[in-house]
């Protein structure tokens, strides 16, 4: 019989039928999403934090998870968190082969006592590898978590009703519930360079930490709001569409947003799901990736330098590239692996895009260059 130290067990049940029994950590809970998994060995706080992974049941296949615990959010700079990319746990919950107890210096809390506190479900002693090859061959699907004391077994047809219930992951707009409801600022305590206007869709800490260290006032607009209106007011000389959750198809007010920047001449960066709202607003579209791209180690080739980056990716879309003729975006980066598009530059704004996380900085400054070279291209424009 399988030994839980918690007291809890847990049970996984995929869409495609598949049910694992573990271990429970965490809070007991059911909770349903889209399951998806990340190669990453290291930085699980900052994917258990990253707005993009909400709606989502993340899976590690790094084996031992939780060794270096939660570090203190205090830590940081210019106000903004060092570890972590939002303010609370985004996932629906967590998957992984062993939770183990934290040893570092940094760390208050373990992984257990920290999902515990925010009312996250996690599934431990399973066999992820397994899992993930699974998920690899059947493609992403949906699926149901329930931890529960021992003793409190769920009934598993009820389980199956209500992931056959629950609404699928492609229809649900993740974008509200991990946007600000008003705009806000974050400034450097050091002088500032510029103001530039940030369009989040979710956006990670760790874009506005990459962009306030350079001296650079940051107006965090939610994107359900006209960015141009801001522009104007903060005389900002450029705009960042940020990452975000979500089918970008289904963002109508956000594509019209995101157009209306385009239209306005303004230099723009675009990041993961801003890289995909910036192409379909000027009739591009985007396709759905078997089972996404997540880990800290993609490697991205430059089309114009013969260059390979290694990147950190968390994206389930791609944009199709038959579609970008005639939208005046050139493709300048593809994913090494399978050649799907990972930046764009426009060919007469100053557009650039990258699908990939240039904040996340896994080599650890292999494309932070980008945030540098948005900032000189919008600087030499003039904000115009």
């Amino acid at each position: 019989m399988l030994y839980c130290k918690r007291g809890l067990r847990a049970l996984l049940l995929l869409e495609e039928g598949l049910c694992i029994e573990g271990c429970g950590f965490g809070s007991p809970g059911t909770r349903v999403g889209e399951i998806v998994f990340s190669t990453a060995m290291v930085g699980y706080t900052e994917s258990l934090t990253d707005p993009s992974y909400r709606g989502q049941i993340l899976v590690l296949t790094h084996p031992l998870v939780g060794n270096y615990g939660v570090p203190d959010p205090r830590i940081g700079v210019d106000g903004i968190p060092s570890n972590y990319e939002s303010d609370r746990i985004q996932v629906e919950a967590l998957v992984v082969a062993y939770e183990t107890e934290p040893s570092h210096w940094t760390s208050i809390s373990s992984l257990h006592d920290w999902l515990k506190r925010e009312g996250v479900p996690g599934v431990s002693n399973v066999d992820t590898r397994m899992l993930v090859k699974r998920l690899r061959e059947k493609g992403l699907m949906m699926a149901v978590v329930s931890v529960y004391r021992e003793g409190e077994e769920p009934d598993k047809e009820e389980l199956k009703e209500l992931l056959r219930k629950s609404r699928r992951y492609d229809e649900i707009r993740f974008v509200d519930s991990v946007i600000p409801q008003k705009p806000l600022v974050h400034e450097p305590n050091r002088g500032c360079r510029a103001t530039v206007v940030l369009v989040d869709c979710g956006v990670k800490y760790g874009i506005l930490r990459e962009l306030v260290k350079r001296g650079v006032k940051v107006v965090r607009v939610p994107c359900t709001h006209d960015p141009t209106r801001y522009i104007e007011e903060y005389s900002a000389i450029g705009a960042v569409v940020s990452n975000g959750p979500g089918n970008p198809h289904i963002l109508t007010d956000v594509i019209e947003n995101v157009k209306a920047l385009v239209e306005y001449k303004m230099p723009t960066l675009g990041i993961c799901l801003g890289h995909q709202l910036l192409a379909i607003s000027v009739g591009a579209s985007v396709f759905k990736l078997r089972y996404g791209h997540r880990g800290i180690n993609k490697p991205v080739s430059d089309i114009s330098t013969g260059r390979c980056y290694i990147t950190t990716q968390n994206h389930s879309y791609a944009i199709n590239e038959s579609s970008l003729d005639g939208t005046g975006f050139r493709i300048r980066m593809v994913n090494t692996d399978d050649k799907t598009v990972e930046g764009l530059v426009h060919e007469k704004l100053q557009i650039v895009t990258v699908q990939f996380h240039p904040e996340a900085s896994p080599g650890p400054l292999d494309t932070t260059w980008i945030f540098d070279y948005f900032l000189k291209r919008a600087e030499r424009n003039g904000g115009s």
